[in-house]
């Protein structure tokens, strides 16, 4: 392959043309031209990984149904309750799956999750860093977002950031700290300049609704001592401590 060959494939790979197509264009194998892109593709990571850069971004998600009430866009649903077979209800505004996906050579995905209480808790759960192809994304992406009939929306890195980050500085004035992993995946979502400014809680003020893994005690405990009796509001079910 000539020098020539190669700065074209990079220039078509740019344009997003397949590698097939790249192949059919140069007089070149596939196979050829797919080994020049995966030595570029890990040369590039190794790169950035050793200068501490994060690789690019591959796409943002979350579900919509949680957007309108961060936004302020509409009045969040007063009547948004617990499911009682599911740790949250899939048909409220008050939890957000935000999912980071970057390009981590070639024909693979760093993947992480986040699963935000946006009324309250801030962070509850993470799920990741996990490297995977693009057909296992696909799949991965629609079992996560599975619970929700509004689906998803593909939303800018600074959103995504607004929502996870904001969520934890949310949480932290109330006294609660953000699920154990998550030191450990915050590094995923690069430097956050602190907008935008996102609505968190509900009506105002914090709304506590428990899971099945929470110390509702606990937390009612902390509530009550940052904000005061009165100042939240809360559902407990399935016989949780109030």
């Amino acid at each position: 392959m000539t020098p020539e060959q190669e700065q074209a494939i990079v220039d078509l790979r740019s344009r997003h043309v397949a590698p097939k197509q790249i192949a059919r264009q140069l007089g070149l194998r596939p196979a050829e031209v797919s080994a020049f892109l995966r030595i570029q593709a890990e040369q590039a990571t190794a790169t950035r990984t050793a200068s501490g850069e994060l690789n690019p971004i591959f796409q943002c998600l979350v579900n919509k149904n949680c957007l309108p009430s961060l936004t302020g866009s509409i009045p969040i649903s007063e009547d948004a309750t617990a499911d009682e077979d599911d740790e949250f209800d899939a048909e409220g505004s008050g939890f957000a799956i935000v999912t980071v996906a970057r390009t981590a050579g070639f024909n693979r995905l760093e993947v992480c999750t986040y699963l935000v209480d946006i009324w309250c808790l801030g962070v509850k759960d993470v799920s990741g860093l996990r490297k995977v192809d693009p057909t296992t994304y696909n799949d991965f992406i629609n079992f996560a977002y599975q619970k929700f009939p509004d689906g998803t929306e593909e939303i800018s890195l600074k959103l995504a950031q607004a929502i996870v980050l904001g969520a934890v500085d949310y949480a932290a004035k109330l006294g609660l700290q953000p699920h154990r992993d998550f030191a450990q995946v915050r590094s995923h979502l690069g430097t956050w300049s602190g907008e935008p400014v996102l609505n968190f809680g509900k009506n105002g003020k914090p709304f506590y609704m428990n899971g099945p893994y929470d110390d509702s005690l606990k937390i009612l405990k902390t509530l009550r001592e940052t904000v005061g009796e009165g100042n939240f509001d809360f559902l407990v079910g399935d016989g949780a401590p109030w």
